[in-house]
């Protein structure tokens, strides 16, 4: 039987939340049907950062513990044999392995960090973007999906956080170049199944949760992946949006478990 690491948790009335994204990982891999939708994920070390380039050239670094895309890195091999790193909007370029990781090694600050293979994101107006999803508790005490936006990376940065500057479009805006209107529907409706498998999961191990945002990626297949769970999700890329139908319904039902949000949503932008 799996052993699954035990969640660090903090709490506000009856919500609680964890930013362990190594616990998180390791319990939605006990999913037989959610392991096909999460990246290979290793703790940050040389052996298994080594490997990871050697498989998959591109991967990204980030803290066990963090929210907002602070700290994370996007570390890349490159055809010629040197490798790259970037972290906010500083890029470095080493000759060896061992040059890149004692720098990167440096940057985590002797903090926890996981290694998690890349996903080449799908892209809108030449800029990477991925989806943020939100699973909630229906007043009817069930799950369900009741959102889903695009978050697309600012210039020159590498994540899509409204937070570092990233813009919020509807989803169905940035899938229309890559699919008809028949298979984005599809896709939707799968992303909703697994939002949902994923809170069930999740709620298994951690039953007072009653709302998560998962961050996904779609690759060039169109297949998803999820990037990471958030247990306390930030719902300011809704609350921008000129449709307010997502968020006055996020905002209905986080009151009904005794959730209030403060958007003061400031950073991110809903125009390129």
């Amino acid at each position: 039987m799996r052993t699954m690491p035990k969640l660090k948790v903090s709490a506000s009335k009856s919500v609680y939340r964890t930013t362990d994204k190594w616990a998180k990982t390791n319990y939605l891999l006990g999913h037989e049907e959610l392991r096909n939708y999460i990246p290979l994920t290793k703790r940050f070390n040389r052996n298994n950062l080594l490997k990871m380039l050697q498989d998959y050239s591109m991967v990204y670094v980030k803290p066990t513990f963090g929210s907002m895309g602070r700290g994370v890195m996007k570390v890349e091999k490159t055809s010629a044999g040197t490798y790259s790193y970037q972290l906010l909007g500083r890029k470095r370029t080493f000759r060896t392995f061992d040059g890149l990781y004692l720098s990167i090694k440096k940057d985590t600050l002797g903090k926890g960090y996981i290694v998690q293979r890349g996903i080449h994101l799908l892209t809108y107006d030449d800029r990477p973007y991925d989806l943020r999803l939100v699973v909630q508790q229906t007043p009817s005490k069930r799950w369900e999906a009741t959102g889903t936006v695009a978050r697309i990376a600012y210039p020159g940065k590498i994540v899509t956080n409204g937070s570092q500057g990233g813009t919020i479009l509807p989803a169905t805006q940035v899938l229309q170049p890559y699919a008809s209107q028949s298979r984005m529907d599809q896709l939707l409706s799968d992303l909703n199944r697994i939002g949902v498998d994923t809170m069930k999961r999740l709620h298994r191990y951690y039953p007072s949760l009653k709302e998560i945002g998962l961050d996904i990626a779609i690759d060039r297949e169109l297949h998803p992946w999820i990037l990471e769970v958030n247990t306390r999700p930030d719902h300011c890329p809704f609350a921008i949006l000129q449709d307010q139908s997502m968020i006055r319904r996020i905002v209905y039902y986080g009151r009904r478990y005794g959730r209030s949000y403060k958007l003061n949503c400031n950073k991110a932008k809903s125009t390129l």
